[in-house]
């Protein structure tokens, strides 16, 4: 099943691009990464995806619900964590989160309680007092107490430290083992890569590459290393070349016989090829515009 389609989904800000003629579909049960950089379009794809703003064009479904009709039915059903996040600032957090599970008219106590204490979050401060990480650890409380069948969290790790980041997504897989959908805006590739299945990038508000992450990274290149006197910058099919302590490494894209044939006429002391890790193949789709999709 399709838990989030859209087709064509465009939003202007007056002349200003957000997004345009976005295609993207999210099965049930699945990990799904969104990456790009700050600005790229993620958030406004969300926002247009929730019905807080109305898109310029195109449409968009959660649960085959149209976003817009279907607004409130639909975030019944979803836990959003927004990637700046606001709260009343005289409310202890134990009021905010008892504040959020009566939105829902929702008894979410054991389960607050739970990610709280999975979170160490101290729920007798104030939210005025609270550090942009514990602000992130309530946000976080608020969309998962709830139990939601679809998970969409916008940069949900930024202020976070590593271990509550591990515990967090801890969680965020035993919600998918047990059928959530997790739908994850990012820009830390590091994270789409060891917790995704399948992800999309956009790049200046379109579509560059959809797929699972081994796909994404499997492009054909390879990271190559060479120690020794090499010179490749004039090879066919070098990019991101870089040198230093007697080798130089690039990313390649060309004949692998060709390169065999250069490196036959260097003095080589040391060769490693490896792929690339979704950071290199990022930057490729950003540096040379990738494949629109």
């Amino acid at each position: 099943m399709q838990i989030i389609k859209t087709d064509g989904l465009t939003k202007y800000y007056g002349k200003n691009r957000g997004i345009i003629d976005l295609n993207l579909c999210v099965e049930e049960q699945e990990f799904f990464g969104f990456i790009g950089p700050n600005g790229a379009g993620k958030s406004t794809t969300i926002r247009t995806l929730l019905g807080l703003i109305k898109q310029s064009g195109g449409s968009a479904e959660i649960y085959d619900m149209d976003t817009v009709k279907y607004k409130r039915k639909i975030l019944k059903q979803v836990g959003y964590l927004p990637s700046e996040t606001a709260f009343y600032p005289r409310m202890r957090v134990r009021e905010l989160l008892k504040f959020s599970a009566g939105l829902r008219r929702a008894d979410c106590g054991q389960e607050a309680a739970r990610l709280c204490e999975r979170l160490r979050l101290d729920t007798s401060r104030f939210c005025d007092e609270l550090s942009l990480g514990n602000r992130k650890k309530a946000a976080i409380v608020c969309a998962l107490q709830h139990n939601p069948e679809l998970l969409i969290l916008d940069e949900p790790t930024s202020g976070l430290d590593p271990l509550i980041q591990r515990e967090f997504f801890e969680i965020l897989h035993e919600r998918n083992r047990k059928g959530a959908t997790v739908f994850l805006s990012s820009h830390v590739l590091s994270e789409i890569q060891r917790h995704c299945t399948r992800a999309a990038i956009i790049r200046e508000g379109r579509m560059a590459a959809c797929g699972s992450v081994e796909t994404l990274a499997g492009t054909g290149a390879k990271r190559i290393t060479v120690h020794g006197e090499v010179h490749p910058e004039n090879l066919p099919g070098v990019q991101d070349l870089s040198a230093g302590d007697g080798s130089v490494r690039f990313l390649y894209t060309g004949d692998m016989n060709e390169l065999l044939r250069f490196l036959a006429n260097c003095h080589v002391t040391d060769l490693t090829v490896a792929e690339p890790d979704l950071e290199e193949v990022f930057m490729h789709y950003y540096a040379e515009g990738g494949n629109t999709k």
